[in-house]
């Protein structure tokens, strides 16, 4: 029998003619939810109403700027009302609003606008500066269009308009292009975890197929739920928790745009009183080790993705505000979480079980079904997974295999239908012919009291034979005192098999990570190639770091 785990018989009846738009804000309007609050944003509450005479402005004015059905809308907007006019509106027309990542640099978005072609670019005010310089390099830009202060029009280039202006003048009454279910709607970049970006292209049905299935399905979300998001819309992970879950079923969302640090979100906590708060493990790291309350008001379920969430951190969380963490994976492509632990049934550790509607399948690299804890690459099917990568014709056939997707992941799956991570496929390390996972060996990493957050790496010793190499960063208040790092690894040695522990601890301030909180390993790869001048007192290979420790073998 294979090792699979089925899809439910899960069936959502979506007509072939179907706009996104109006299974997430027209039904809101027909059931009479209109003046149920949709937006929590600083002062400002609004309701579905409101939401949708916004959402019309602003599809007639991009139509009114000349876009037309399946082009492009760039959207680099911090998180607000205005990114949620802007998508839903370009939806409602037809068009594809692309979110963007709001942390990079100039180039970055030069690559992008060309890649997607976009023939309009819509962004907050904060971010315009690092965007101008490249907007002649997209020859496809038509239009930008500023939520905030515009400035100055440029003397070429595209035209500028003011946002506020642009809704101010449109018709508030547009009805929904007569899209296909199948339809391109939206792209997502994938992280950049591994690489440069690539455009996943995501249906009309997906965000349903996604909301019904892991928002109600596993979360249970409810009209009367308060959803706060410290991941951004502009990712996958964001945008279900922050926008299209809460508007399936009429529920409120907070939305804010500025930065996670440990004091500002236990005050959104307290000032709206959400009921569901999704996080990444390094975020739920830091509130634990900030001061604050000891409970978290109306929040009955937490929420973690991005990387595995270690059970010390976990069983921290619990202990000290009663509630669970959900752990789960989920991936740009597949567009939420399609495996996770369910409320009152957690595996500390543990990624969960595969939710409902999705199959999930554990392979070796014939893709053979692999029996219950052996290591294999992870397969998923489901329809919220992308149609294919946009202008990468090689990698989309290579991730995309008929109806599953090759996540890139290494997992196994226990006896009880439980999988448990074990790295990214080109991050798993050989050490002495047996496969080790560095996500294992972080999450022991991070049971030691002093430790923080952790990246494990392969490094190749004089021999060349590779073994695993921690970049460590320590709890506030700790320095990286002598023998600190031999008692970390003493540590870790005596918690798993031996020929896992880490040979070199290197104590940095902080890891390299991507907007939604994953370490990015290749730069921690990176840093180990670069040639380093070694100090006096270091123990380290090549000398790396003061305070990095090395072990015997």
């Amino acid at each position: 029998m294979r090792e699979t785990d089925r899809a439910m018989d899960v069936s959502l009846d979506i007509p072939d003619a179907f706009n996104v738009t109006t299974a997430f804000i027209d039904h809101h309007l027909e059931a009479g939810r209109d003046r149920a609050v949709a937006i929590h944003a600083g002062d400002r509450r609004i309701s579905y109403g409101e939401l949708a005479g916004s959402i019309n402005r602003a599809g007639s004015a991009l139509r009114g700027l000349g876009v037309r059905p399946e082009e492009r809308v760039f959207l680099l907007m911090l998180d607000s009302p205005e990114f949620a006019y802007l998508f839903w509106g370009a939806l409602r027309i037809g068009a594809v609003p692309v979110p963007t990542n709001t942390a990079l640099r100039s180039q970055d978005y030069a690559y992008m606008l060309r890649d997607s072609r976009a023939r309009v670019l819509a962004v907050s005010d904060a971010l315009l500066p690092v965007v101008e310089p490249v907007l002649r390099e997209a020859p496809d830009l038509r239009h930008v269009v500023v939520a905030g202060a515009a400035g100055a029009p440029a003397a070429s280039g595209p035209a500028r308009h003011g946002l506020a202006d642009l809704l101010s003048a449109a018709d508030d009454r547009l009805a929904p292009a007569p899209t296909h279910r199948d339809e391109p709607a939206f792209w997502l970049w994938s992280s950049g975890s591994t690489g440069a970006p690539k455009g996943a292209v995501h249906l009309h049905h997906d965000m349903l197929w996604a909301a019904e299935l892991y928002g109600r399905g596993v979360l249970g979300i409810q009209p009367d739920d308060v959803c706060l998001s410290i991941a951004k819309l502009y990712f996958a992970y964001g945008l279900g928790n922050g926008l299209y879950f809460p508007m399936r079923v009429g529920a409120s969302t907070v939305l804010f745009p500025g930065r996670f640090d440990p004091p500002t979100y236990f005050g959104l906590i307290e000032r709206y009183r959400p009921t569901l708060f999704f996080g990444v493990p390094t975020a739920y790291a830091a509130m634990l080790a900030a001061d604050g309350p000891e409970n978290l008001g109306a929040v009955r379920r937490c929420v973690s993705a991005g990387e595995p969430l270690p059970a010390a951190i976990f069983t921290r969380w619990k202990e000290r505000f009663g509630v669970e963490i959900l752990d789960g994976i989920g991936s740009t492509e597949a567009l939420h979480i399609y495996i996770s632990n369910r409320p009152g049934r957690v595996r500390p550790g543990s990624s969960g079980e595969a939710v409902p509607g999705y199959q999930v399948r554990v392979v070796d690299e014939a893709g053979r079904d692999l029996p219950p804890g052996d290591i294999g690459d992870l397969l998923v099917s489901g329809d919220s997974v992308a149609a294919y990568y946009w202008n990468r014709h090689a990698q989309t056939r290579r991730a995309f295999e008929g109806e599953w997707f090759r996540s890139g992941d290494k997992y196994y799956r226990d006896g009880d239908g439980f999988y448990w991570y074990c790295g990214r496929s080109d991050d798993m390390l050989k050490v002495g012919g047996q496969w080790v996972s560095p996500a294992e060996v972080e999450a022991t990493l991070i049971q030691h009291p002093a430790v923080l957050e952790c990246g494990v790496v392969g490094h190749a010793e004089a021999d060349e034979l590779v073994k695993p190499y921690a970049f460590v960063v320590l709890k506030p208040g700790l320095a990286a005192a002598e023998g600190l790092g031999r008692e970390i690894q003493t540590s870790v040695r005596d918690k798993i098999a031996a020929f896992k522990y880490p040979r070199w601890i290197e104590f940095v301030p902080e890891l390299p990570k991507t907007a939604t909180g994953k370490i990015q390993r290749f730069r921690l790869r990176e840093r180990l190639t670069r040639p380093a001048v070694p100090p006096p007192d270091c123990a380290g290979p090549r000398g790396r770091a003061a305070g990095a420790a090395q072990a015997p073998s």
